[in-house]
Formats: C-alpha cells, sequence, structure tokens
C-alpha cells in the first residue's frame, strides 16, 4: 500500500484553538551558525586535541571509563577551541555523566568509538533520568562514525509494556533517556549512530538553532518507549537526512517547540512522526510552525499523528506534512484528540469555557 500525501493541518486537538489567518510562514528556513565575512575569507581555526585515553580510558569494553571522561570533560571545557576525541576501534564502558557548560568557544566532541552504557541500574541513582546529559552548551558540535550503545535490554525486560504482569499504572521504574541536550544554543549533532537506548534515544529540550544530520537509530520494533528524537520547548530546528527505526515515536514533537524542520527522514519500523502528546492532566501545551517533508514511513504502525488529551488547553497550529511516502502503515494519518496511553480507559472529561 502506497501512499504520496500532501497534507496542511492547521487545526486543534483537544480543547486547542485553530489558527487559519495565513499570517505565519510554514517551513520558513532554519540558519544556523555565525554568517560567514562579506569578503569571503574565514579565519582558520587551531584545534587542541584532547584525546580520552591520556586521561586513563582503557575502551576495552570492560573497565569503567567514567571518571576518566568526567576529567577529560573538565580540561576541553575550559580550552578553546577544544576537541574531545574518543578514539575509534575501542568499546568504552562508561555510567551517567553530566556534561556541563558554559564552555570556551569552539568546543567540539568527536565520538568515532562506541560509548557502552552501564548495565548496573544502581550506577543510575543519582540521576535516574539521564545517560548522557549535555547542557547549558553554546556552538557546540557533536560527531563522529562511532556509536551510542545505551544496553537497553536490561531496562526493557522490566517494562510493563513488556511484561505484562506488571500493571503500568504502579509501575515506579524510572528509566533514563541515552543522550539529553538542555538549554543549548547553536547546537550540531551529526553522523552518529545510537542504538538500544534505555528510553528514548536523543532529546532535544529547550534549546535554539539546531541541526541533527545523518543520523542512524535503531532499536527492536517491540523495544518500549524507545523514541529516535524527541523534541521539547525547542524553538529553531533541522533535522534531516536520517534513518530512524525503533519500538515508538521516530519523530516526536511535544510542548513549546515552534519552528520544527524535519525532512528525508526514514521512518520504519516505528509509530510513525507525532506531534504531542499534548494537554495531559489538563495542562496548557503549546506547538507551532511544524514543517515535515520528503520522508518516507516503511512498515510504521502510525505515519503522521496529532495526539491530545482530553481536558487539555492551548494550540497546535501551522503545521504542513508535505512529499510524504507511506508503505504498508497501519495508520496513515491520525488525529487523535482522546489520546490514552494507559491500560484501562481513561475517564471522560468535560471542560467548559466561560467568555
Amino acid at each position: 500500500m502506497l501512499f504520496r500525501i500532501l497534507f496542511i493541518v492547521l487545526l486543534a486537538t483537544s480543547l486547542f484553538s485553530t489558527s487559519c489567518n495565513g499570517k505565519k510562514k510554514i517551513g520558513k528556513p532554519i540558519k544556523h551558525g555565525h554568517n560567514a565575512p562579506k569578503n569571503g575569507h574565514v579565519k582558520k581555526r587551531t584545534q587542541a586535541i584532547i584525546d580520552i585515553q591520556s586521561f586513563g580510558a582503557k575502551g576495552d569494553g570492560l573497565s569503567d571509563d567514567t571518571e576518566a571522561f568526567i576529567k577529560a570533560w573538565k580540561k576541553t571545557c575550559k580550552t578553546e577551541n577544544g576537541v574531545l576525541l574518543i578514539p575509534r576501534h575501542k568499546i568504552y564502558y562508561i555510567g551517567p555523566i553530566k556534561f556541563h557548560g558554559p564552555c570556551k568557544k569552539g568546543l567540539r566532541m568527536m565520538i568515532n568509538g562506541e560509548l557502552r552504557a552501564s548495565k548496573d541500574i544502581s550506577d543510575y541513582k543519582e540521576d535516574k533520568r539521564h545517560w548522557l546529559l549535555f547542557q547549558n552548551m553554546e556552538n557546540f558540535i557533536v560527531e563522529g562514525v562511532g556509536s551510542i550503545d545505551g544496553n537497553g535490554q536490561v531496562w526493557w525486560k522490566s517494562s510493563c509494556k513488556v511484561d505484562k504482569t506488571i500493571p503500568c499504572n504502579t509501575q515506579t521504574l524510572t528509566v533514563p533517556t541515552a543522550m539529553s541536550f538542555y538549554n543549548c544554543t547553536n547546537l550540531k549533532v551529526r553522523n552518529l549512530e545510537f542504538k538500544n537506548p534505555q528510553k528514548m534515544h536523543l532529546t532535544i529540550t529547550k534549546s535554539e538553532l539546531v541541526e541533527v544530520s545523518r543520523l542512524k537509530i535503531t532499536a527492536p520494533s517491540d523495544s518500549p518507549n524507545t523514541d529516535g528524537i524527541h523534541v521539547s520547548g525547542t524553538k529553531d530546528i533541522d533535522i534531516h537526512h536520517s534513518y530512524i527505526e525503533t519500538g515508538d515515536d521516530c519523530i516526536s514533537i511535544v510542548n513549546g517547540s515552534t519552528n520544527v524542520r524535519a525532512r528525508y527522514i526514514h521512518c520504519g519500523p516505528g509509530h510513525g512522526i507525532s506531534i504531542g502528546s499534548l494537554g495531559k492532566n489538563k495542562e496548557e501545551d503549546v506547538v507551532s510552525n511544524i514543517y515535515v517533508h520528503d520522508a518516507t514511513l516503511r512498515g510504521t504502525t502510525n505515519g503522521l499523528r496529532i495526539k491530545s488529551w482530553q481536558g487539555g488547553r492551548g494550540y497546535a497550529k501551522d503545521i504542513l506534512f508535505q512529499n510524504i511516502q507511506m508503505v504498508n502503515v497501519t495508520n496513515p494519518i491520525i488525529i487523535d484528540q482522546f489520546y490514552c496511553d494507559q491500560d484501562k480507559p481513561c475517564k471522560e472529561q468535560v471542560e467548559f469555557v466561560t467568555q
């Protein structure tokens, strides 16, 4: 079953308002970085290479290299035009790490080897929500030819979505995201492989001027809550030329996100490309100016989806889906105003709005 879709959505879900005034230009190009000098000459920067192995990292896949990464980051963060190098043909076994900024300008992390997450759940007791967290960074690049392996199998087996003997409304296990970026400006993440995350592969939160490109993201189709790229509270983000197969949404866009562009995406298996969920617990959520185009969805449960909970407020507006190819997609287009992600049916809610 093959679809070619040109689909413009200017709408709201739940008690979300609709905007159709045409004043907003959907899909406005997103500019990243600083403008080049008018004379065309760019001054070359001298890079300071900082090798993770100089700080005691073994890279044998067995030794705990967490402390080496922490020490190397502190050095790199204080170095102008510093490049933290993770060499190839090595496996670095590490626990949760917070890569704090702000740092000196021109910082890069070059991941050429493999980062593999600790399987010991007790290692995550100080921060149960993150494995690799980057925060308060500006003009920062994370790239390479390496991979990020979340060792998610140890977490998945304890999920109520896998173990049906566990009621989801009583589950207390908090599961970390593989790689997270929080409060970053002018950020680039590119050319990396993400696989088997504990929960989501990659999250971008409360950031702006972001480019995510040429990623390969993979997890089994039955792995729980393993969204590929999750965007929250972020402005001006361009996601492109990426391959995503996972157990949940390939791309999810939630509250506070605006000027989001996703293009040349291969999605499948997975749950498709989603806006939401929005308005849970009667919250006010807003999403606007979303442009998804030239994407292929193959073998997904859903195609293009907008989902909101009953009783929520806010809006989802200025949304354009264009040139989307779908092959063997169960539900090509879904606009769900009664989203309910729990075992028992959600209680019907009625919201009265007075003027």
